[in-house]
């Protein structure tokens, strides 16, 4: 049986419709950056890495000023 590129082209878009489906009901309805913000509040190592790393900006801006 010899198969045409018609049957394989709507074999693809069949199971690429299919595929679309599975996905898109996994796909989380709320963003990344919503999920991740707010996800380090209170937490004293963080606010370290922030303070490190405004430290640093800083030491960089006196460098080149």
């Amino acid at each position: 049986m010899t198969t045409t590129v018609e049957d394989r082209l709507a074999k693809v878009e069949r199971e690429l419709a299919q595929w679309k489906m599975a996905v898109g009901s996994t796909v989380p309805k709320v963003g990344w950056i919503s999920r991740l913000t707010g996800s380090h509040k209170d937490d004293p190592v963080f606010e370290e890495i922030i303070r490190l790393g405004k430290e640093m900006r800083d030491a960089e801006d006196h460098c080149f000023s």
